[in-house]
């Protein structure tokens, strides 16, 4: 998420009535014991479920906690490491992962299609002269890029930590885990799922489908012919899809029943297919009551940056909560905003504490603050610290 780098079958009259929202995003929530149950008896279990209560996220606690790109406070982000662990400290849902193509047509999971600050690639002499400069998004950068690998060779390399200077002690991890392919992430929700007992959700992000379709990828055939191949397509299947691009929700709309959420970034920008299609609107003018209204005739969330909930000065402090909250709720749509961080550089400048860029500052604060907003849920690195600060927000 972070950088520019989900929907049934309700129509827009449903959804401007509120049933929309009420029976949106289903699937099932199991209960306990099913570990036991093997295959088979999972997918009875999660049939009895959904029939008994309906399922969906309005099943899960809130607000909700979103794994951003597993728990990517504590390891190296979109790897198996990094997912299981956000299982472990209670994550409802894992962001498993941000999607882009290999060569041969694979999604797997890494934060963008360059690859140079989240791999070890750079040590790979075999690969020195894949290294190159592209257009992505009208931003140049140089590095290695996904989509110049095979899934053979992406195998053969490993993540390592993205922020090392924020995050020192996830260095220790460089190096442990491969880059894993999504649909590897299913099987994986799969076996989690019987593992812990309860349904596992994931929330993954097409990257880029703009620049992606110029270089002969089309992100929403590949997600969606991965996700029917695992019967994971439908409107009760636990598996929210996102993208910054507004007409990449729309056409993955057409093909699946997933819930869809619809991605935005900071105040004055523009999506980079508005850009590519020459549409002159910005966020300023989707996270209007209009704007809004329009999502959510093929989308029922948004994922909006946190400065669209609570506006800063230029000092990095809070200034005013806006209304956002409240229209999006008007127009039917739930809201999960990225990201927390526990960190001093990534929180707002009341909620520091020194000057330390791998130091924390008061994070329960600052969730206590966003939550009091009214947001549905929120995507975090560290789940752990989410989960105590939504106990304190719950209890009072």
């Amino acid at each position: 998420m972070d950088t520019q780098g989900t929907q049934g079958t309700q129509g827009p009259n449903e959804r401007a009535n509120g049933t929309g929202r009420r029976a949106l995003l289903g699937a099932a929530v199991l209960g306990a014991g099913v570990a036991a149950l093997g295959p088979a008896g999972t997918a009875r279990a999660a049939e009895a479920a959904t029939a008994r209560h309906g399922g969906g996220l309005k099943d899960l606690p809130k607000p909700t906690i979103v794994g951003h790109r597993g728990t990517s406070g504590y390891r190296p982000e979109h790897t198996f490491g990094s997912y299981n662990l956000a299982l472990d400290l209670g994550a409802d849902i894992v962001e498993a992962g941000d999607l882009v193509p290999t060569k041969d047509g694979h999604l797997v999971c890494r934060h963008e299609p360059e690859i140079g600050g989240t791999t070890n690639v750079a040590d790979h002499p075999e690969f020195a002269s894949r290294k190159t400069t592209k257009l992505l998004d009208g931003v140049s950068v140089t590095g290695w890029f996904t989509e110049d690998f095979t899934l053979a060779e992406l195998k053969t390399l490993r993540a390592v930590e993205r922020i090392p200077a924020n995050r020192p002690h996830n260095t220790l991890y460089n190096g442990r885990w491969e880059i894993p392919t999504f649909e590897e992430v299913l099987k994986w929700q799969d076996e989690q799922t019987r593992k812990r007992g309860k349904q596992v959700w994931i929330y993954p992000e097409m990257k880029h489908p703009t620049y992606f379709r110029k270089r002969g990828f089309d992100m929403e055939k590949l997600l969606s012919t991965v996700l029917r191949k695992h019967g994971k397509d439908k409107k009760n299947s636990p598996v929210l899809i996102q993208s910054f691009e507004p007409t990449s929700i729309q056409k993955i709309n057409k093909l699946v029943g997933n819930p869809l959420v619809v991605l935005l970034s900071g105040t004055g920008t523009r999506p980079f297919d508005f850009v590519d299609l020459g549409d002159p609107r910005t966020v300023d003018d989707l996270v209007t009551p209009k704007g809004l209204a329009e999502i959510a005739s093929y989308a029922q969330g948004i994922g909006p940056t946190l400065d669209l909930i609570i506006t800063k000065n230029a000092d990095g402090s809070l200034n005013k909560e806006t209304t956002l909250v409240a229209d999006a709720h008007k127009a039917g749509l739930i809201l999960h905003p990225y990201t927390m961080r526990n960190e001093n550089p990534f929180l707002p400048l009341e909620y520091r504490k020194g000057t330390a860029v791998d130091a924390y500052g008061d994070a329960f604060g600052a969730f206590k603050r966003y939550f009091a907003t009214g947001i549905d849920g929120v995507f975090t690195d560290n789940a752990d610290t989410a989960l105590l600060a939504r106990a304190d927000f719950v209890n009072g």
